[in-house]
């Protein structure tokens, strides 16, 4: 055979073998979608306004039906300062939009039967074996008794396990002092450092007894680390964001991306809409900054908060999720995993809140509060950033900005009801 046509063969089976969905996601016109170009154009009008208003500097809104685009704008800056436009491929800090790719992580182990749900998580990570409750009675010194059971790596998933955040009254503090991290601020140290730290600490409640967001998914990220024997940016990498083409996701940037990261704001009453400070934030025991993706160690992999990522990007996850695991040719969770994780794991833990194993779950404890689907799983970032995907309108919902706090701005939600009013099918 001809050394050209072995460079051809060569070269197609390349192509094969590429990521699902490498380029974006196909756009189609939103009437072959049964939905309607008219009004979806008034999510525009909503970013726009807030724009204009100045409770916000810029925005991007996609809306994916049947699998392709129906809706993609940006609106505003990505840096008011600078007069630069928003654009389409703005890297956002996604923050707790990281932990359904954590829990996704998790899953892909699971399926490869490394551990069970019900397992303590002290099997892989003894830090957390023999684990002490707080108690703060009425009056004398706060202490600890052992807690009723181990937490479990099902507890992690569902935020159920007694672990908390920085921000809580009871227990931030303590883990300021320990030097816990957050995800939200640099960090001389690694997820692991971090875990081991945190795992001598009380926790709020005996684990399985109420739902409390958390650092759980933090845990969890290290332990996809020991039971993988790879660093946690590594599995996602090889495991998820390269078979997913989603080559604008990592925890730290390096120029040139960093020169697309969206710049945060604050607003606030009577200061506005105003470029974070170049210092970070202090509120009580909880210290976050906005500099930490391109700025300080670079050594922390935090599961719970730590990626940036773009809204395309972020879409093809979602696509895969609504796909029942798999993108095009590429499958990365069993569709049983993805019905186990985007249905309700709380049952009376959480009577009036539907949350699965790294989503959050809409209309099946309570009436809907806005436009939706029971059923419909989401969640969430810091820094504004939001996902809803509804297997029943085979619908995703993305608007991603750069903002707290917010001063009550619920431009996400505008976006999601006025994606919904537009089918017409």
């Amino acid at each position: 055979m001809r050394p050209q046509i072995l460079s051809l063969l060569f070269c197609a089976a390349l192509l094969l073998c590429a990521p699902a969905f490498a380029q974006d996601l196909p756009v189609s016109r939103p009437e072959a979608l049964g939905m309607s170009s008219e009004r979806l154009a008034r999510i525009g009008t909503a970013v726009q306004r807030a724009v204009d208003e100045k409770r916000v500097a810029g925005v991007v809104t996609l809306v994916v039906r049947h699998g392709q685009v129906a809706w993609f704008d940006a609106r505003g800056t990505a840096d008011r300062e600078a007069g630069k436009a928003m654009p389409k491929d703005a890297i956002f800090r996604i923050c707790s939009m990281t932990k359904p790719i954590t829990s996704t992580a998790v899953m892909i182990l699971y399926e490869e039967g490394k551990f069970l749900l019900s397992d303590p998580v002290s099997k892989y990570l003894p830090e957390f074996k023999d684990a002490k409750v707080l108690v703060k009675p009425v009056s004398g010194k706060p202490y600890t008794v052992p807690a009723t059971r181990e937490i479990t790596i099902r507890d992690l998933l569902r935020h159920t396990s007694g672990i908390t955040y920085q921000w809580n009254g009871d227990l931030g503090q303590a883990y300021q002092d320990a030097n816990v991290a957050s995800g939200l601020l640099q960090y001389d140290g690694t997820i692991g450092d971090s875990v081991k730290r945190l795992g001598p600490l009380p926790l709020l409640f005996n684990p399985g007894d109420r739902w409390e967001y958390s650092l759980s998914v933090d845990v969890l990220g290290r332990l996809v680390e020991v039971v993988s024997g790879m660093p946690l940016d590594q599995f996602f990498k090889t495991r998820i964001l390269d078979p997913l083409g989603m080559k604008d996701t990592a925890f730290f940037l390096d120029d040139p991306k960093a020169a697309r990261l969206a710049a945060a704001y604050t607003y606030a009453d009577g200061k506005g809409l105003e470029r974070f400070p170049d210092k970070p934030i202090v509120e009580g025991s909880f210290v976050y900054s906005a500099d930490y993706p391109y700025r300080g160690p670079k050594k922390l992999f935090s599961g719970g908060a730590g990626l940036t990522s773009t809204a395309m990007d972020y879409a093809r996850f979602c696509q895969m999720m609504l796909g029942g695991g798999k993108l095009g040719d590429v499958r990365i969770l069993s569709r049983k995993s993805v019905e186990l994780m985007t249905h309700d794991q709380l049952g009376k833990i959480g009577p009036e809140q539907g949350f699965g194993l790294g989503f959050g779950v809409d209309g099946v404890k309570a009436p809907l509060a806005e436009v939706g689907s029971a059923g419909a799983f989401n969640w969430g970032g810091f820094f504004f950033t939001q996902f809803v995907v509804d297997p029943k309108e085979d619908l995703i919902v993305i608007s991603m900005a750069q903002l707290h706090p917010t001063g009550g701005l619920t431009l996400e939600q505008t976006v999601q009801d006025l994606a919904y009013e537009a089918l017409v099918d």
